[in-house]
């Protein structure tokens, strides 16, 4: 299988800084991958590289075949299309339904036809256990459920991969296990998961591929026994 994402000697940057220098990373399809460091160790810069916010300038980089250096403007929007983001903060549009919120997603990204929009999303709603709440305003709901519906937006246009930035950062333990194991279940079905996190606890608890960020540098953990500062 080839990967889809790498990067191999790759200077990741936020702003014009470098804050981890010499990446090498391949995430390969199906793969469960935590990204971990204490704040500021570039995690979230390595996601910004992969969605073409950051730029990289030095190294290979490429998602989904897409070349991240000097990637044209155009094709970021097709780029993204092959992922989906779910971010700490939920960052719902407050002054809409969820319906809405989805909605406003898919006709973004090239959907047209009414009836296969609401299908959609009611395949997505179902799928994070919120098909109840098409209707609701995102005040209306709880912390935990306002991240299914970051989720379930994450999974509008089929993506094989989700790339989650501290999806768990903003709820109660009890909640963040719930939000945790859905994203579990949906890696399981085959979406490849990439999950920041500076929490030990949420990767002891469900294991999978470590990469750990620390003094600007950015190193899988092969050996179980390795200590992950954080």
């Amino acid at each position: 299988m080839e990967p889809i994402i790498h990067f191999k000697d790759a200077d990741i940057l936020n702003g014009e800084n470098v804050v981890i220098y010499s990446l090498n990373m391949d995430i390969m399809p199906g793969d469960f991958v935590y990204i971990v460091g204490k704040v500021g160790s570039g995690k979230t810069s390595i996601i910004r590289t992969v969605t073409a916010e950051n730029k990289l300038l030095k190294g290979e980089g490429c998602a989904f075949g897409y070349n991240l250096v000097g990637i044209p403007k155009r094709e970021i929007p097709y780029l993204r299309r092959c992922l989906g983001v779910v971010f700490q903060d939920f960052q719902l549009l407050t002054d809409r339904s969820v319906e809405d919120n989805l909605e406003f997603v898919l006709r973004a990204t090239g959907w047209k036809d009414r009836q296969l929009i609401d299908h959609r999303i009611g395949e997505v709603l179902e799928a994070v256990g919120m098909g109840t709440k098409a209707h609701k305003m995102p005040h209306q709901l709880s912390g935990g459920e306002q991240q299914r519906i970051a989720i379930a937006r994450a999974l509008l246009n089929k993506p094989s991969v989700i790339l989650a930035d501290e999806p768990t950062g903003n709820l109660d333990g009890e909640t963040a296990d719930e939000i945790l194991q859905l994203l579990v279940d949906l890696n399981h079905s085959g979406t490849a998961i990439v999950m920041v996190t500076h929490n030990r606890a949420i990767f002891e608890k469900y294991p999978g591929r470590v990469f750990s960020c620390v003094n600007e540098s950015c190193h899988e953990v092969i050996d179980e026994g390795i200590d992950v500062t954080l």
